[in-house]
């Protein structure tokens, strides 16, 4: 399934926009610190939004012109969904997403909408990645690194950047004033880990019903 996006970077202009040489930006693809795809000719490809996420994690100076590509995509993509899942368990993060990516192919393949699954560690890094491409559905953990899962969904529901998407709280807190706390936000489903993919996943397709 195409994700729709018309600009993306070769690893070479990636090289320039970090002031490095071609193969250090190879290496950073190889090495997975830097999300890219390969051509069927074999030459790598960087979308702009994760190229954005790499330079602020090691807090680069972002190109404005990077920037205005990310948000350019973003506005054709308008037809395209993203559902961002947010967990600093990274193996349950991948798990996840792979299997909603799964199940959004054989939606899609349905005449189901056109969907895409991105993924965020960090706070830090589920902010950047919805400012630009202001998904309709969060899947959220609420202990992450550095940073309070209530206060990230209050600021998800409240700063009118991330056009108010669905929050679903998926989390491992055994506090019994938690889900009530999260209700409070305004979020819109709350499940207890370990959660059941399908049951999510249901809960998903009904928030972008």
């Amino acid at each position: 399934m195409s994700n729709n996006k018309s600009i993306m970077y070769s690893a070479l202009e990636v090289a320039g926009f970090c002031g490095v040489v071609n193969q250090t930006a190879i290496n950073w693809i190889r090495n997975g610190y830097l999300k890219a795809f390969t051509t069927p000719g074999g030459q790598f490809r960087i979308y702009p939004d994760d190229l954005i996420t790499f330079m602020r994690e090691r807090d680069m100076r972002i190109p404005e012109a990077v920037l205005n590509a990310a948000a350019s995509n973003a506005e054709e993509s308008e037809d395209l969904k993203t559902v961002l899942v947010v967990d600093d368990d990274a193996s349950l993060n991948d798990i996840l997403c792979t299997y909603l990516r799964k199940k959004i192919d054989e939606s899609f393949a349905e005449g189901y909408k056109a969907l895409t699954v991105v993924q965020a560690y960090d706070g830090f890094d589920a902010g950047s990645k919805m400012a630009v491409l202001k998904p309709a559905v969060v899947v959220l953990d609420l202990d992450l690194p550095g940073i309070d899962g209530f206060d990230l969904c209050r600021r998800i529901k409240e700063d009118s950047q991330y056009e108010k998407p669905s929050v679903i709280i998926v989390t491992a807190l055994e506090d019994s004033g938690t889900e009530e706390k999260c209700r409070e936000l305004g979020v819109t489903a709350y499940f207890k880990k370990p959660v059941s993919f399908s049951e999510l996943w249901e809960c998903i397709c009904t928030e972008l019903a």
